[in-house]
Formats: C-alpha cells, structure tokens, sequence
C-alpha cells in the first residue's frame, strides 16, 4: 500500500508539473507576431492621420483673407526685400504675386543680395523623402540658420511666375570644395502642369546637371547615365510619378523634376559622407562628382533677372530682423560689394 501511495502521490505530481508548463516557444512567437503587427497597424494610422492633419492645415492657409496682411509684408520677393535696404540674411516676409497668402522665406544677401531660398540641405536631419502634397505646400525647418527645407513648390509657382527668374544653386561637398551653377529664365509651372521646370542658359563651375531640361543632346551625344526620363521636367515623387515609366523615380523616393534620373537630384537621400551610396539615390549633381558621391550641402534660390543693387542700402543698428528706416542708418557701399 504505501508503494501505491507512492506512485499515486508521484503520478499528481507530474500532473501538476504538466499543467503548470510553460506556454510553448511557438506559441509565444505567435503571440508576439501579433503584438508587433498590431503597434505597426496603429503606427500606420498615426503617420496617415498626421498627414491628413497636415494636408488640411495646409489648405486652411489658403484660405486667410488677404485684407489681414499690412502693407510691411507686401514685399514680393527678396529683390525687393534687399532694394529697401535691408542687408542683412534672414527670415522675411513676402507676398508673391497671385499668391493666397503672405510667405515667411529665408532671404540671402550674399552673391549681390536679394536671392529668395527655396531649398536648404545641411546634414541630413530632415527627411526628403515625401509625398505630394508636402512637396507642394513645403516642410522642414525654415527659421533655424542651418535648418534644412523646402519651401514649396506652390510658392514657388507665385514666385517665378511674377517675372524673369534667374536660378543659383551653391554645392559643397565634405572636402570642402564649393561650386555653383546658375540658370537664366527659371520658372515652375503650376500643379495642373505638374509644376514642371523650365530653364534657360548655363553658367558656373559644377558643371551643367539639368542640361536635358533646356537643351536636347547634341548630334551624336550619347546620355550614358541610368535613365532619360519621358517626363522630362515635370515634378515627380513616389505616390505620383510623371515620368510615363516611372524608371527615375525607382532610383529615389524624393521629389524631384526627373528626366535623366538622378544626374541632377539635389533632393536625394542625404548619406553621412561622401561613398557611402551604394546606388545613385543620394544627393547628386553627376557633372561635378558623378552619380556615386553624395554632397554634403546645398541651398538653391531665385532673384528676379532685372535686379539692380541700389546706391544706398540701411544697415540695421538695432539687431531686429525688420529694422524700421528710423533705425536703420545709410551707408554707401564700396565699388564691387
């Protein structure tokens, strides 16, 4: 008898030790597949909320009455901006021609003055990698000195719509060399036309990048790069691709006016150095380091053709962004400024 409690006792045990086990390895897996597909589903709904809340912030800026801009931010551009005399680079206001609402833009005074920035690269912190709509109303950090953005292609429409626009895009990469290209006659064509690029003559040191846009190839003249795209100038980004065969913009999510590919995408993925691409998706001009270097820095912008530096400019005295002509003092500047 006690050798039968014995094994009774023995058998309850092992019965309880069974129960007891832990949940198999499969199972946990399982479970914790579910879990993760789960947080991405709610992750998924976060990032389509926050770009529909985006999207119609966007357009409710569209819709401030006109009559709540004074006549201090009438300004159309930074020509005008640098022709009153304000010197200094920094955060202005404008009011393009036909544009619905006023413009906070970042005006360079350097290379004569009165050049209006609609694109800033320093490092790499923010993504451009976005869908339409924010290529078209802008995103990024425009009021920090080094903040990286894009200020719109709507804006950007107004502004080369309103008169002859000369473009200048200045490129250094991480040896510290600088080079520019200049366009004449630069202007952005509205979203019905796909905000399509159009440019004029060439001039610089980094060599002719867009020449495809402007200019067919020469007799003869083989394009060699990764692709000639068939929507040549038109914008471009992954949720709606304007070149027909959509074989640029496999090569890079950004937004870009595609045609042959990334010779020219100075909105490319940013790479924390200069050989670390493995494909041409990076930030790119081919005719100064080829598709494989990414450069370190870039800021593109536009000045009206018909830009005159004025005999006499105001210095601020006060350190304020809008210095008022009572606080400001007249100099003459010496000859070549």
């Amino acid at each position: 008898m006690a050798v039968l409690r014995t094994s009774v006792a023995f058998l309850l045990l092992h019965l309880a030790a069974s129960l007891a086990a832990p949940v198999p390895c499969e199972e946990k897996v399982v479970r914790l597949e579910a879990e993760i597909q789960g947080l991405k589903n709610v992750i998924s709904e976060q990032h389509l909320y926050i770009r529909e809340l985006h999207n119609s912030q966007a357009q409710q800026l569209e819709h401030i009455p006109s009559s709540h801009l004074g006549p201090e931010n009438l300004y159309r551009d930074c020509s005008e901006v640098f022709a009153d005399g304000n010197v200094a680079s920094g955060l202005y206001v404008i009011r393009p021609d036909g544009s619905p609402t006023a413009l906070s833009v970042y005006c360079d005074m350097n290379n004569g003055g009165g050049w209006t920035v609609f694109q800033r690269r320093r490092d790499g912190k923010e993504s451009f990698d976005r869908a339409w709509a924010e290529y078209k109303h802008g995103f990024g950090d425009i009021y920090s000195i080094d903040g990286e953005f894009w200020l719109g292609n709507e804006p950007l429409h107004y502004l080369t719509s309103q008169g002859n626009y000369g473009l200048r895009i200045d490129m250094e990469d991480f040896e510290g060399n600088q080079r520019y290209a200049e366009y004449k006659n630069f202007r952005v064509d509205n979203e019905k036309d796909q905000y399509q690029l159009h440019l004029g003559e060439y001039t610089g040191n980094a060599g002719d990048a867009l020449a495809d846009v402007h200019s067919s190839l020469s007799a003869g003249q083989e394009w060699t790069g990764p692709g000639l795209g068939s929507g040549r100038g038109k914008f471009s980004t992954f949720d709606q691709p304007n070149d027909d065969d959509a074989t640029c913009i496999r090569h890079s999510k950004s937004g870009w006016w595609f045609s042959r590919c990334d010779s020219g995408n100075l909105n490319g993925h940013y790479y924390k150095g200069p050989y670390q691409a493995m494909t041409d998706d990076g930030v790119v001009w081919y005719t100064w380091h080829g598709w494989w270097y990414s450069i370190k820095s870039v800021v593109m912008m536009v000045r009206a053709s018909d830009f005159e530096r004025p005999p006499q400019i105001t210095v601020p005295l006060s350190g304020q962004l809008y210095p008022s002509k009572a606080e400001a003092e007249v100099i003459d500047l010496p000859q070549g400024y």
